[in-house]
């Protein structure tokens, strides 16, 4: 997509909402460290390749001290424009980003990489407001270097600084520019929610399981309350920005909805009025801008994690020099489109604003499922125990209604669960496009509405030689099964 929790000290049930939104910011490929690129220690500069990197310390938010390097031109005769790169989600160290500083580096742009704040900045805790300001102050350190025109110093934002960079811009008039490089359009749970059906979809998942992710699953994360910025509009943001902005987007993007958030952009900052607005997309290049051939997969460049990074897609990083030169220049271009790429999928809001759809209503629901539908054996035990167990003739019909009803909703809780810790690598097997332990639930859901309508028969015709106490048992259970019939349909249980 993707954000704080207001509080770490939950209980069980607060730990596994944790669990759930963890991954919710990192639907952008997570940075690691072992790069091709290496860097002399702190407070050193080294020339080679044509290009000069420095070591630099500057405080961000909050105080943080941070940690960089500006790469910049070897040779420089005047002042050069700057480009300061915000990275995406995770921990970023700064050599995620050399292929791209170094682009601009050797078409004599300056360009400040720094490694993401280690304080105030984890999976279960973001804050766009903090890394704006460690963008700015990045900004603020590049214009005070000697050899660059402190007036001429933009952002490149990539994936989650995608929505930091607009941010910063809109705050700031030390901005020069911004460079989008797949820059959502939408909220982090509604980009998070359509990366997760891009990837399961490519494991052969389709139909309700899809649904009930980016729908229910995901309404019911949102109204935990525990993660803030799932919420965060990009839109209020760009209507503010005045300077001019290149957003280029992956041809194969697979975590931001491309022709979704390009359309956003285009009629948004043409609302607001900004006439220098230029999007493009990068042929043969995924969410990074560099070479995939579908988005799923990586060809060439350093590695990360042992696995390809991916070189720089052809045009990628001439599309963005040129761009900056000729607005350093003075010669903005002004607003045009490239006609985007096919997509994959619709995204989807998680919510339609629906009554049924209130979170406090559905927790109520999935309470009530629990305690009647466990406590109906152990309802029946205790009457045992005391001797007051009566006749009762739908008892195995209600019996088997409370165990399919409990294992249904326990399961389906569970199952969205998985899916959003392992941000949609289900990795099991897949039938009829479902997951095996989606179709377990569904044929438990529809074991449930058979065993409603065949208790609730069962009990009618045999009231008058139940006891007071058995009829109550069954028709609290029975309840239960009802309400979880229109409960089950939303969720996507009685769904094909």
């Amino acid at each position: 997509m993707l954000l704080s929790f207001k509080s770490r000290r939950v209980r069980v049930a607060g730990l596994a909402i944790g669990l759930l939104a963890s991954p919710l910011l990192a639907l952008m490929p997570s940075s690691a460290t072992a790069t091709r690129a290496t860097y002399d220690a702190a407070g050193t500069s080294s020339t080679r390749d044509g290009v000069n990197r420095s070591d630099v310390t500057f405080c961000g938010g909050a105080g943080v001290i941070l940690h960089g390097t500006v790469v910049a031109p070897s040779k420089i005769t005047g002042r050069v424009p700057g480009v300061v790169l915000v990275g995406g989600a995770g921990p970023g160290p700064r050599q995620e980003y050399t292929q791209e500083a170094e682009a601009f580096a050797r078409a004599g742009i300056a360009a400040l990489v720094y490694d993401k704040r280690t304080i105030g900045y984890s999976k279960t805790h973001r804050d766009f407001s903090l890394l704006a300001a460690d963008a700015l102050a990045g900004v603020r350190a590049l214009r005070a270097r000697p050899g660059v025109d402190p007036a001429e110093v933009g952002l490149w934002g990539f994936s989650e600084g995608g929505w930091v960079a607009p941010l910063v811009a809109s705050r700031s008039s030390d901005v020069a520019f911004v460079i989008t490089l797949g820059g959502p359009g939408y909220t982090p749970l509604r980009t998070q929610t359509w990366y997760l059906a891009v990837h399961m979809r490519h494991q052969h998942i389709s139909g309700s399981f899809l649904d009930t992710v980016a729908g229910p699953a995901a309404h019911l994360l949102d109204g935990t309350g525990l993660f803030p910025e799932a919420d965060y509009d990009p839109v209020p943001v760009l209507e503010r920005l005045r300077q001019p902005v290149l957003a280029l987007w992956g041809e194969h993007d697979t975590q931001v909805p491309p022709r979704e958030s390009a359309q956003i952009f285009e009629r948004v900052l043409a609302r607001a009025g900004n006439e220098h607005v230029t999007i493009r997309f990068v042929a043969g290049a995924g969410h990074n801008g560099h070479r995939t051939t579908d988005g799923f997969d990586h060809i060439g460049g350093p590695l990360l994690g042992g696995h390809p990074l991916g070189a720089l897609a052809p045009g990628y990083a001439d599309t963005m020099t040129s761009w900056v030169h000729q607005v350093a220049d003075g010669h903005a271009p002004l607003s045009s489109t490239a006609a985007p790429p096919r997509q994959a999928l619709t995204s989807r809001a998680a919510s339609n604003g629906a009554w049924y759809e209130a979170n406090g209503l559905q927790w109520a629901a999935i309470a009530f499922f629990l305690v009647v539908f466990a406590g109906y054996p152990v309802t029946g035990i205790v009457r045992r125990i005391t001797g007051r167990a009566g006749a009762a003739p739908a008892r195995r019909s209600a019996r088997l209604l409370a165990a399919t009803g409990l294992a249904a909703v326990a399961g389906t809780l569970l199952v969205m669960l998985s899916v959003f810790i392992t941000s949609g690598q289900l990795n099991g097997p897949v039938l009829a496009g479902r997951p095996i332990p989606w179709l377990i639930l569904q044929l438990l859901a529809v074991t449930v509405t058979i065993t409603t309508a065949a208790t609730a028969t069962i009990a009618w015709r045999n009231r008058r030689i139940s006891t007071t106490g058995s009829r109550i048992r069954i028709a609290t259970v029975v309840a239960a099964g009802a309400i979880f019939i229109p409960w089950a349909a939303y969720w996507g249980l009685l769904a094909w």
